[in-house]
């Protein structure tokens, strides 16, 4: 055991895997602080790495498959939040149907599309970078240095992220109106906007995970590949007490399970044991983090502007 902690590829893999589960995540946090439950984030994630992958092959661009996920993904958002938000609709049924929508929709694509021997193995990927200096430290350099460029950007937005929603007027009203939407629109907050913004965020955030696994980690998409990420980032959110560093720090530890989970994988445990980890995980830390956690206190309840 003392053998695989201190190998770097267990911990490079920590960050590989914590990374579609921290950008979802850190979606989750925009969106809840605003007030809206967005279990959809798993099928914005699903619907994201195929578009991604779509648009990879059409354009001969990893880049403009990026921006295409991008797209699609804050489209999805934009619809869930105006049955959320405008219709008032149940926001967990709503989510969970456009999740099941999701995988049957991507699946009939990839069959239609491309066809039963799947995506072509051609398909651009983007690009790992090598950090000058980093790179030539012994241990840390095998960890932080040559991975996929969106693990750089997931920093990046953690740090953003945070400052933006704890450091500026805008994230103030936004955690406002996930806090007292009625006291927010009496001090002339527009309630509406604010959670439509806070959606539209988690998609943006859902979808850049969804390429990641796309077009990041492989250059293919397969069926369901999503393998449940937006449900554990619903955890890690939970876990990290809807703050980005929180949600962060739950998605390494998530991450680390699945890391830890692939290189146990010759050893003599049940396979089937090791490949439940992650998710063994994520139902303890909600049964013994989640009912202490407290949310926005106005998170998943609909509201109707008074003017």
């Amino acid at each position: 055991m003392k053998e695989i902690l201190l190998n770097p590829q267990l911990w490079s893999a920590t960050l590989a895997m914590a990374t579609p589960l921290a950008l979802p995540a850190l979606g989750g946090t925009f969106s809840e602080r605003s007030g809206v439950v967005n279990i959809a984030m798993e099928g914005i994630m699903l619907i994201a790495a195929f578009f991604a992958v779509l648009f990879a092959h059409l354009t001969g661009s990893a880049w403009l498959g990026l921006l295409g996920a991008i797209v699609v993904g804050m489209i999805v958002a934009v619809i869930f939040a105006w049955a959320a938000v405008t219709l008032t609709a149940d926001q967990v049924i709503l989510g969970m149907a456009i999740n099941i929508f999701a995988s049957g929709f991507t699946a009939y694509l990839l069959n239609t599309i491309f066809g039963f021997s799947g995506t072509p193995t051609d398909t651009p990927m983007l690009p790992n970078i090598n950090i000058p200096v980093i790179k030539n430290i012994p241990f840390i350099g095998q960890i932080l240095s040559g991975n996929s460029v969106i693990v750089y950007l997931m920093i990046i937005l953690i740090f953003a992220s945070n400052y933006f929603l704890f450091h500026t007027n805008l994230g103030l009203r936004i955690r406002a109106v996930g806090e007292n939407p009625e006291a927010a629109e009496t001090a002339g907050i527009n309630v509406i906007k604010l959670r439509y913004l806070g959606v539209a965020l988690s998609g943006l955030f859902s979808a850049i995970g969804g390429a990641y696994l796309s077009i990041g980690l492989l250059n293919s998409f397969s069926t369901d590949m999503s393998s449940g990420r937006g449900y554990i980032a619903l955890a890690a959110m939970i876990f990290g007490k809807w703050t980005p560093f929180g949600s962060f720090g739950a998605a390494l530890l998530f991450g680390f399970a699945t890391a830890l989970s692939m290189q146990l994988q010759n050893s003599a445990i049940s396979k089937n044991i090791i490949m439940m980890l992650p998710y063994i995980l994520t139902v303890l830390a909600l049964v013994g983090v989640g009912g202490k956690s407290v949310s926005p206190a106005a998170d998943g309840v609909p509201y109707t502007p008074k003017k």
